[in-house]
């Protein structure tokens, strides 16, 4: 397990680890903040009221049964989804919204862009572009997005495939590649955009058990790194050993949270003792 500083001391916005120089920041903001968010689809509400920090250099797992709410919370976090109520602060800047209830936007389009072009999601199916080879999927977002020098991003983009462990596929198609090389190479892309956190929606999912390992592997080296990152799963070990911080999400609250330790090695509530045990035994 990864030493751990528990989300609302003292010491989370004054003593954090810089998630690109592994350098000690003072008085920084967390990277992501959300403060009772509401989310609702039509009369059914998926999130009700849930509160979240993701410190600089930390990694948050968010666990619990399907429909909990975890994946709609992340997708928030993104901004891929409107929320009802609550606030959404990235580096400490608040998301400027207008309108209320169902009929609440982010009221600044070009704010939204800034917000996700520093915030990377890697999703359970891999969404790799299928006409373009596996080099140019990584770096393709932050030359026309960004307006990076292609042949920057491209030395960039060959780096992080190495890093991920499949440099050799630089010209090969998505096709070609299996499942865990296609999510590792779109972890690739998420990092090739510099983000200031990463946003994972199940990375193991839809991989069989040896493929999942493969990227496993990827996402602890990166939490080694320091790096901030939160993590929707529904793999107990991976949250265990990568974790700073467990939350347990059930049916759209926060049923309880806390360093892994204390999350998996002693549960308070009979909802988490019930779902643990479930897990395990699966």
């Amino acid at each position: 397990m990864r030493e751990i500083v528990a989300i609302g001391t003292d010491l989370s916005p004054n003593t954090l680890m810089n998630s690109q120089d592994n350098t000690v920041s003072t008085n920084a903001p967390p990277v992501i903040e959300i403060r009772g968010l509401h989310k609702a689809y039509g009369p059914l509400e998926v999130l009700k009221g849930v509160s979240l920090t993701a410190p600089r250099g930390h990694v948050i797992s968010l666990i619990g049964s399907s429909g909990s709410g975890k994946s709609t919370l992340l997708r928030c976090c993104n901004l891929l989804e409107d929320s009802q109520q609550g606030d959404i602060l990235f580096d400490g800047e608040a998301v400027r919204w207008r309108g209320q209830g169902l009929d609440r936007h982010p009221a600044d389009r070009a704010q939204v862009t800034r917000f996700r072009t520093n915030l990377s999601m890697v999703f359970q199916q891999f969404n790799l572009w299928s006409h373009m080879t596996i080099l140019q999927n990584v770096t393709e977002c932050p030359v026309t997005v960004l307006g990076e020098n292609r042949a920057e991003v491209e030395a960039r983009g060959r780096m992080l495939l190495d890093k991920v462990g499949i440099g050799d596929k630089c010209d090969a198609w998505p096709a070609q590649l299996s499942g865990g090389q296609q999510q590792r190479a779109a972890i690739a892309r998420a990092l090739c955009m510099n983000p200031k956190a990463l946003l994972f929606d199940e990375p193991t999912s839809a991989l069989d058990p040896e493929l999942q390992q493969e990227v496993v592997k990827v996402i602890k080296d990166l939490a080694s790194e320091h790096r901030t990152m939160i993590i929707v799963t529904h793999d107990m070990r991976l949250a265990a050993d990568v974790s700073d911080h467990v939350v347990f999400l059930h049916q759209g609250v926060i049923c309880e949270e806390g360093p892994p330790d204390q999350l998996f090695g002693a549960p308070q509530t009979d909802r988490l003792r019930q779902f643990l045990s479930a897990t395990m035994a699966a």
